[in-house]
C-alpha cells in the first residue's frame, strides 16, 4: 500500500499542460465535494511553479466559490501579476468541467533580515504530541472498532492528528464550552526537501480542523451531525521555514458566529514554540 504521505506528494505534483496552465488530480472518493485543502494546496503549488523558485510563499487569500466534484481533474489557470524586486505575485483560476470553482491570490517574498522580531506565544500550555491518542485510537476506543468508511478514510489519511482536548461524544459535554480547539499534526512520512511542497502540505492541513473551533460550543466534533458546513474563504501568512512532517501545534479559535458563518483563526507553532504559519477562515453552517 502506498505511503499516504507519498500520495499526498503525488496529490500535489500537477501536470503542466501548457504555459501558466496546470491539471491536477481529483481522487474518487466518498465525499460530496472536493477537499478544500486539496484545491487549496495544488493551486499554490501552480503558483508557485509559475515563479524562479527562490521566493518562499508569504501569504495566500482565496475562495471557494462552487463546490467541486471527486474523481474529475481540476485545471489551474495561473496569472502573472507581477515580478517585482522583493515581491512576486500569482493569481489562480482552478476550473472544473469549465466552471470556476475557486480562485486564489499568492505573494512570494525574496527572505530578507528583519530590524526586530515578536510573538505571540501559544495560548496556553499543552502536552507533548507522543503523549496524546491518534484521531483512530480515540474513535476505536470509543466505538470499539472503527466503521468501515473510517476505516477506509483513517487508512489514507496523509496527516497524523492529535487533538489536545479529548473528543466529545454527548451534546451535554459541549455545554459551556469555549470555542476553542488545539490539534497537534505531522504528515505520517517524509514529504522530501522542497519547501514549496511543505508549504503547500500545510496549506493541505489548514483546511481540515480550524472549523471545529465553530462547532464546538454547538455539538459533538464526532457522530452525527446537526449542520451543513462549507469553507467560503481562506487566508494565510507564512512566518517562518517549516517542514510539515515534523510536529507542529495548530492552535484555534472562533471569535464569532452569526448569519449562517462562523469566522475561525488559528496559528500553528513548531515544538519549540515558534509561530510558523497564521490561518483565518469564514465558513458557511446551515442546519440539516
Amino acid at each position: 500500500m502506498t505511503n499516504p504521505a507519498e500520495s499526498l506528494v503525488d496529490l500535489l505534483d500537477l501536470e503542466q499542460i501548457e504555459v501558466n496552465i496546470f491539471r491536477g488530480r481529483s481522487p474518487q472518493e466518498s465525499l460530496q465535494r472536493v477537499f478544500g485543502g486539496q484545491v487549496a494546496g495544488q493551486a499554490l503549488v501552480a503558483a508557485g511553479r509559475t515563479t524562479e523558485g527562490d521566493r518562499p510563499v508569504h501569504s495566500l487569500h482565496a475562495y471557494f466559490l462552487r463546490p467541486g466534484r471527486p474523481g474529475v481533474p481540476i485545471v489551474y489557470q495561473v496569472e502573472r501579476v507581477r515580478d517585482g524586486r522583493s515581491f512576486t505575485t500569482r493569481r489562480v483560476t482552478a476550473v472544473q468541467q469549465g466552471r470556476t470553482i475557486f480562485n486564489l491570490t499568492a505573494s512570494f517574498h525574496q527572505p530578507e533580515q528583519g530590524s526586530f522580531e515578536h510573538q505571540l506565544p501559544p495560548a496556553r500550555e499543552v502536552p507533548d504530541p507522543e503523549s496524546l491518542p491518534t484521531v483512530t485510537e480515540e474513535i476505536r476506543e470509543h466505538l470499539g472498532a472503527l466503521p468501515e468508511q473510517l476505516e477506509r478514510m483513517a487508512r489514507r489519511q496523509p496527516f497524523d492528528i492529535r487533538y489536545v482536548d479529548r473528543l466529545r461524544w454527548d451534546p451535554a459535554e459541549v455545554e459551556g464550552a469555549e470555542p476553542r480547539s488545539a490539534v497537534w499534526m505531522r504528515a505520517v512520512g517524509p514529504l522530501g526537501d522542497d519547501p514549496l511542497v511543505h508549504t503547500c502540505a500545510l496549506t493541505y492541513a489548514s483546511d481540515m480542523t480550524l472549523l471545529d473551533a465553530v462547532r464546538i460550543p454547538v455539538e459533538p466534533l464526532w457522530g452525527p451531525r446537526g449542520f451543513d458546513m462549507a469553507s467560503l474563504d481562506h487566508a494565510m501568512w507564512f512566518h517562518r521555514p517549516f517542514r510539515a512532517d515534523e510536529w507542529f501545534l495548530y492552535d484555534q479559535e472562533s471569535p464569532i458566529a452569526t448569519g449562517g458563518r462562523g469566522l475561525a483563526r488559528g496559528r500553528i507553532y513548531d515544538l519549540e514554540g515558534r509561530m510558523l504559519v497564521s490561518v483565518v477562515q469564514e465558513g458557511l453552517f446551515r442546519a440539516l
